[in-house]
């Protein structure tokens, strides 16, 4: 019974613990989220912030659960009137912001333009809230801007139930001198100089030192593997630029001329890879399928054409979550422009093994006339190519809203490709 019961039980002291430090950590990571230019650091603290919110939720529910199983102790007898009112009106506002919040969070993230998914800890597919992503446009954002807000609210809310809450248990530990915090923290006894006291404290400070100090693993571009093409597709450049950029490393000049212009077909280990920059870090990927059509020989540039098609959702950079808001409408915008094509008809020669191609790059539904440097070395039935250019993302419209921006992610967008191909 409540009444003879000295302490919590041992399920709800756990909880308790486990829900105050991640309570903590969760404020230490949105200071720290709200600090400088947003990154891949910041999006990994972003996504950890998710997943600890969801914990801290489902710990909440558990620990009400148990609440209405498990009376907790009396109060002290002496203890006034106002104080258990008070102690009650924190200990039920507590609930709110431990549900409310992840709740809020929720909403935001269930509503956003992006539609970034929850991967709980990167591993434990975690679902929007049903509903709020096919919501109108004008309903999402309202949704949004209501869980922004209530977020807000509930996050300063936190702060002053954080300091009346240990406000009242150093009151009661060191001035009332009372059992109150040994509800909580097992044997302990009043005073000052309890060790359990103190060990709580050095707690608080270690998890807000984590909080600080923690570094989350920023996933690497993926290495640049083989790129499975959609069939044997044959050699050619990926996305051009409107700037040709230095050509790479010179190769070999073909062994025998080609008079006549020559079908190609790409191999397997050939790759089609990009670089952009976000906050100043490099974010490398690469696009898992592509098709080329390719018809040359140096002997006929005036007769030689190629043609790159790209599937655009096929884009990876080494993170599930970022990899899948790429494309949405903000970014490449799959939905509507699934295929990025590159085609060139005009090719110049500027060296030994050294080319150009011109041609017309169509991105998410602009057309651009851009050139493409590449080196090319033909041995027997193999070719060899490889190619550098610079893209501007903002001119394809690639980044809308908040992202059109280019303070966060840089506007010139490196695209490279290396390809292998053997005659047809």
């Amino acid at each position: 019974m409540a009444e003879s019961r000295t302490r919590y039980t041992t399920v709800a002291i756990v909880i308790h613990w486990l829900i105050a430090a991640a309570i903590i950590f969760q404020i230490i990571l949105g200071w720290r989220m709200g600090d400088g230019p947003k990154g891949p650091t910041t999006y990994a603290l972003f996504q950890l912030h998710k997943s600890i919110g969801i914990t801290i939720l489902l710990l909440s529910l558990a620990r009400l659960a148990w609440r209405l199983f498990n009376k907790p102790p009396a109060p002290p007898e002496r203890q006034p009137k106002w104080e258990r009112i008070a102690s009650h009106v924190v200990h039920w506002g507590f609930y709110v912001i431990m549900i409310g919040l992840p709740v809020t969070g929720w909403i935001i993230v269930s509503t956003s333009r992006v539609p970034i998914p929850t991967l709980l800890y990167g591993t434990v597919p975690w679902p929007h809230i049903p509903g709020l992503p096919e919501l109108a446009a004008g309903a999402k954002h309202a949704w949004h801007e209501a869980g922004e807000l209530g977020h807000g609210v509930l996050v300063k809310t936190t702060y002053l139930l954080l300091a009346l809450h240990l406000g009242a248990v150093a009151k009661h530990q060191i001035l009332d001198r009372d059992e109150v915090f040994g509800h909580m923290a097992a044997g302990a006894k009043p005073g000052i100089k309890e060790p359990r006291l103190w060990l709580a404290a050095a707690g608080l400070a270690a998890v807000i030192a984590a909080g600080y100090l923690y570094m989350p693993a920023v996933k690497a571009a993926p290495a640049p593997a083989p790129a499975p093409v959609e069939e044997p597709a044959p050699v050619a450049a990926p996305a051009p630029t409107e700037t040709a950029a230095p050509a790479p490393e010179t190769l070999a000049p073909a062994e025998s001329a080609l008079k006549d212009p020559v079908a190609w077909a790409v191999q397997k280990s050939s790759t089609l890879t990009f670089t952009a920059s976000w906050s100043g870090s490099g974010i490398d990927g690469r696009f898992k399928t592509w098709s080329a059509d390719i018809l040359f020989s140096p002997e006929a540039l005036d007769r030689s054409k190629v043609t790159v098609s790209i599937d655009m959702a096929s884009a990876a950079t080494g993170d599930d979550q970022r990899d899948q808001s790429l494309p949405s409408g903000d970014f490449f915008d799959t939905a509507e422009h699934p295929k990025a094509t590159f085609t060139a008809t005009k090719f110049r020669k500027t060296g030994e093994g050294k080319f150009v191609a011109d041609g017309t790059l169509d991105l998410r539904g602009v057309k651009k006339p851009l050139s493409l440097p590449f080196t090319l070395k033909i041995d027997g039935d193999t070719a060899t190519a490889r190619g550098v250019t610079t893209l501007d993302r903002t001119t394809f419209g690639v980044g809308q809203g908040e992202w059109a921006s280019t303070d966060e992610i840089a506007a010139k967008v490196k695209v490279s490709f290396a390809i292998t191909a053997k005659k047809k």
